[in-house]
């Protein structure tokens, strides 16, 4: 019977709620500062989130606006978004998300190893935690964007994270929040929870997700199950997810 070892947890959405908090506003003021006249608002910026990486949607709407934009000006303004980015979650704009800490104290508990991989930068990553985590240290090591040569939705960072921390895959479990994280972590045969982030997302029959969830819940915010039927009690916790282990 598979026991819980291992938990890989994705970043942004799944730990935290970042996009329209932090990195949207990141943007916007990137191209102010440069004197690029673009502006980003919610709608625009979650369909180019259909492009995975930041210079990556910089670049795919230079093209749509006919900008011309050289590499070097994509280089410049993901600079300067990164820049804006790292002050805005030092000036607390991204809280966690409902039930993660909870749980995450939990697993430490119950001495589930835990780990993040995510397509953030190192630096994201470290100045996140140092916020949200700043009095604990529950996460083994980080699997970042200079990690892995290929991102999501490729398996490589999920497999180099099954490598490096040597747990068996029937005994770890995913959470992630959209579809590139899915299908990265689905294609490297990992056992998945979807957790809905604030970013609408329509995961299609393609996908062989077993289970979504509307939040990881606590007492006052109640999980409840969108994919799946599997037994859940309130919200997700250790019990919830040696369940899963053995349901999927």
């Amino acid at each position: 019977m598979a026991y819980l070892e291992g938990v890989y947890w994705d970043l942004d959405g799944t730990i935290a709620n970042t996009e329209l908090e932090a990195h949207l506003p990141a943007f916007n003021k990137s191209f102010k500062d440069l004197d690029i006249n673009w502006y980003w608002d919610d709608k625009t910026y979650i369909e180019l989130l259909k492009i995975n990486g930041g210079k990556n949607r910089i670049s795919y709407y230079s093209d749509l606006k006919k900008s011309n934009l050289t590499n070097d000006q994509i280089l410049k303004i993901h600079q300067r978004k990164q820049f804006h980015y790292l002050n805005l979650i030092e000036d607390g704009a991204v809280k966690l998300k409902t039930g993660v800490f909870r749980l995450i104290l939990e697993l430490m508990e119950k001495n589930v190893r835990q780990f993040i991989v995510t397509s953030s930068s190192r630096i994201q990553v470290n100045v996140l935690m140092n916020i949200l985590f700043k009095d604990i240290k529950p996460f083994e090591f980080f699997i970042a964007s200079e990690d892995v040569d290929l991102h999501k939705p490729d398996p490589l960072p999920y497999l180099k994270a099954i490598n490096k921390s040597g747990i068996n895959k029937n005994n770890s479990i995913v959470f992630e929040d959209s579809i590139p994280g899915v299908v990265s972590s689905l294609s490297a045969k990992l056992p998945t929870i979807a957790v809905k982030s604030n970013i609408p997302v329509e995961f299609g029959s393609e996908i062989d997700l077993k289970i979504i969830l509307n939040t990881l819940g606590d007492e006052n915010h109640l999980t409840s199950i969108l994919k799946g039927s599997f037994p859940i009690h309130r919200y997700v916790n250790y019990t919830f997810l040696k369940n899963f282990l053995s349901y999927k």
